[in-house]
């Protein structure tokens, strides 16, 4: 009983194990910030972090750091851990104690003490801990795969301004090009060498050009927005730079196979929800155990008549399970221990379909991204200049050319656009697999 009295609440306990799990599958640190002054170091540590340009990883470790949502998802651990604590205490004895006093002079003061402690929380105690302990555990898996979703999150968010970042470049080439056109134009229009129609044409590509910029800025700043968020900055800390530009398709996939039974196997939800029907098991094994007992309560009761001697014995209070057997709390812990295999099932079944979905999706973008390096782009490119050679020849007139390069500027823009989109697939990948992906071969990088 005295060592069951001396149990406390240790604040890391549970962030370690999370940590542990995070830095196996993405090979970065967490922490969590509980107002030591350990936590100053942290936030110096961010700083070096921003201090220089900004990588997928270190964004991802500001978020594990930082994110304020995630750093409340941490504080679960505390609850859980608390409530493993509660259920390894017994309850507390209960004392009664009464005086009488004589109302007239002859009387003696009759006294009666007594102390009762449950019984039957000793012969619980073992399984109440046990439940405790596998719902501590699924509360940990739970945290760290709200830590690997949010990783997964903030490397998509980040490949989008990286792809955000590459369009915006890709449009101002477009404006200072249609922006030189027009003003040539508009110098062979006072010449009389082009027609109202071909200056209007420039012009009208160049303020089209202008505004296709202005939205691209705008989704950058939006997309840069929803990493600080992710991030959990503001202030100074948001004026962070990006100099690292889009990787480009790898030139060849490692192998994608046996995904499924690898998200089986790793993922910490699936464990989880594993461990959670697990726990709702012993407890209705607990209930089923105790519904014929009620309440057990013994002790020691001492009483002295005003007359007599005093008596000194044990006492022992039984709750006659007559009409509450715990019929109630076992059906529900019934339906809550079928809800978790059912749930068990849901995620597996779930898991294999979306790592099936998610591993098509990255294979057909990576052939999307290969067809237009090899094939598109080389074409768009043919096409522009034996356009721009027809059009100085004066064999075709100045619109067909700005179709060809308006056709240029987009293939680039689809090709940016599905290389995004396949790292932010490779991404979700992970998240769905619960792990890091083999890592795949580099390829060149053209450049637009």
């Amino acid at each position: 009983m005295l060592l069951g009295g001396c149990a406390s609440v240790q604040k890391e306990r549970g962030h370690l194990e999370v940590a542990a799990l995070v830095e196996e599958r993405t090979g970065l640190k967490t922490r969590w910030n509980q107002g030591t002054p350990e936590d100053a170091q942290v936030q110096q540590h961010l700083d070096a972090l921003l201090a220089g340009d900004l990588t997928s990883d270190r964004a991802v470790e500001v978020a594990l750091l930082n994110n304020p949502a995630l750093q409340g998802t941490y504080e679960e651990l505390g609850v859980s851990q608390a409530d493993m604590v509660q259920a390894g205490l017994l309850t507390n004895p209960s004392f009664d104690g009464s005086i009488g006093f004589p109302l007239s002079s002859d009387g003696n003061t009759e006294t009666e003490f007594s102390i009762v402690q449950s019984f039957v929380d000793l012969f619980t105690l073992p399984l109440r801990k046990r439940v405790a302990k596998e719902q501590f555990l699924a509360d940990t898996l739970r945290v760290a795969h709200e830590a690997l979703a949010t990783t997964a999150e903030v490397r998509q968010t980040f490949t989008e301004v990286q792809a955000r970042q590459q369009l915006v470049a890709l449009r101002r080439e477009v404006l200072q090009a249609a922006d030189a056109a027009a003003d040539l134009s508009g110098r062979q229009r006072d010449a009389g060498n082009i027609t109202a129609l071909a200056l209007a044409t420039e012009q009208a590509a160049m303020e089209q050009a202008r505004l296709e910029l202005a939205q691209d800025e705008l989704a950058l700043f939006e997309a840069r927005e929803h990493l600080n968020r992710l991030m959990g900055l503001y202030g100074a800390r948001v004026r962070w730079t990006l100099a690292e530009k889009l990787p480009e398709v790898p030139a060849s996939e490692a192998s994608l196979e046996r995904l499924e039974t690898l998200a089986i196997q790793q993922r910490l939800d699936i464990d989880a929800a594993r461990k959670q029907a697990s726990l709702l098991w012993n407890a209705l094994e607990l209930a089923r155990s105790t519904r014929f007992f009620g309440r057990v309560e013994v002790g020691v009761h001492t009483h002295r008549d005003a007359n007599g001697p005093r008596l000194l014995g044990p006492t022992l209070s039984l709750e006659l399970p007559l009409f509450d057997q715990r019929q109630a709390l076992i059906a529900k812990l019934e339906a809550q221990y079928r809800q978790g295999e059912d749930r068990l099932t849901e995620l597996a079944v779930n898991a294999r379909s979306e790592v099936r979905a998610a591993r098509a999706r990255l294979v057909t973008l990576r052939n999307m991204a290969e067809r237009y390096q090899k094939v598109v782009l080389p074409l768009r490119t043919t096409i522009v200049e034996e356009s721009q050679r027809q059009y100085n020849a004066m064999q075709i007139g100045l619109p067909a050319l700005l179709i060809a390069r308006r056709d240029q500027v987009e293939a680039w823009r689809a090709y940016l656009e599905t290389v995004r989109d396949y790292w932010m697939a490779r991404a979700d990948l992970e998240r769905l697999v619960g792990g890091r992906l083999p890592a795949p071969a580099p390829a060149p990088s053209p450049s637009p």
